[in-house]
């Protein structure tokens, strides 16, 4: 999978269960939706994270570390309720958030080694001369 399905896949897991906690709560909470809100940004960027627009893909990357570092206190306010379902919810959005993450940074050192690569052959004709 590339990092332009990984990261829509993630978007896609944001809002859904952002809006699954919202409206399958009897007591819903405005800072359910903030992972919705982090998911919308996140399928904005998606055109540019695929085209591999470098500015667009560190916003995409700082969103997804943000989501990721933003959803322990829910982790922690779940476990405390004894909650299962928003347990699962959080665990999930945390898992699919960890490999978009992952898959950005992947993509990083790919494309920093494929420059470096371009750059090497060229330094090399230039010393034998």
């Amino acid at each position: 999978m590339n990092i332009g399905n990984i990261s829509l896949l993630n978007a896609i897991v944001l809002v859904v269960l952002g809006l699954w906690g919202y409206f399958g709560s009897e007591t819903p909470s405005a800072t359910a939706l903030i992972p919705v809100v982090f998911g919308g940004i996140l399928l904005l960027c998606n055109p540019g994270v695929r085209s591999k627009n470098k500015a667009i893909a560190h916003i995409a990357v700082l969103v997804t570390l943000l989501i990721l570092l933003g959803l322990a206190m829910p982790l922690k306010g779940a476990i405390g309720r004894g909650d299962t379902m928003a347990i699962l919810r959080v665990v999930v959005m945390l898992a699919t958030t960890a490999w978009a993450l992952y898959a950005f940074i992947q993509s990083f050192i790919a494309v920093r080694k494929q420059k470096a690569a371009e750059v090497t052959p060229a330094a090399d004709d230039h010393s034998t001369e």
